[in-house]
């Protein structure tokens, strides 16, 4: 079981995220490397939703083929190319998590591959074996 730690001591999350994630022992960790606004016919739609939905399905298929689910993702690490595709990236992001949020962390870089990706995700998830 994954609990989450947000200390009263410190200043509450900025969106909806955990401060940190405890995973107790016996359980199995998957990391993913990061995933990018692309469907599996190399199609690219432009916009920080439509690619951050696409990041997160492909997140789900690698977790089912290991028999994870998103509600198993104990982290996230993000990387955008702009800060105004933060609130886009945010919105579709909270879609795909469960309840406590993952722990995770937001960047701005300067971008990646190909222009036309605006988004980049990758997780940790962790499951009881």
């Amino acid at each position: 079981m994954s609990n989450p730690v947000t200390p009263a001591t410190i200043r509450p999350p900025f969106a909806r995220y955990s401060h940190g994630i405890e995973v107790s022992a016996g359980h199995r960790l998957l990391f993913t490397s990061g995933q990018l606004g692309i469907g599996p016919d190399d199609v690219i739609p432009p916009g920080v939703e439509a690619q951050t939905r696409l990041c997160f399905g492909n997140i789900r298929e690698i977790l089912a083929a290991a028999g994870m689910s998103l509600a198993d993702i104990v982290r996230i690490n993000a990387f955008v190319t702009g800060r105004e595709h933060m609130a886009g990236y945010m919105k579709t992001r909270d879609e795909f998590t469960a309840t406590p949020p993952p722990a995770s962390t937001l960047m701005i870089v300067g971008g990646f591959t190909r222009e036309e990706f605006v988004v980049e995700v990758e997780v940790i998830a962790a499951k009881a074996d």
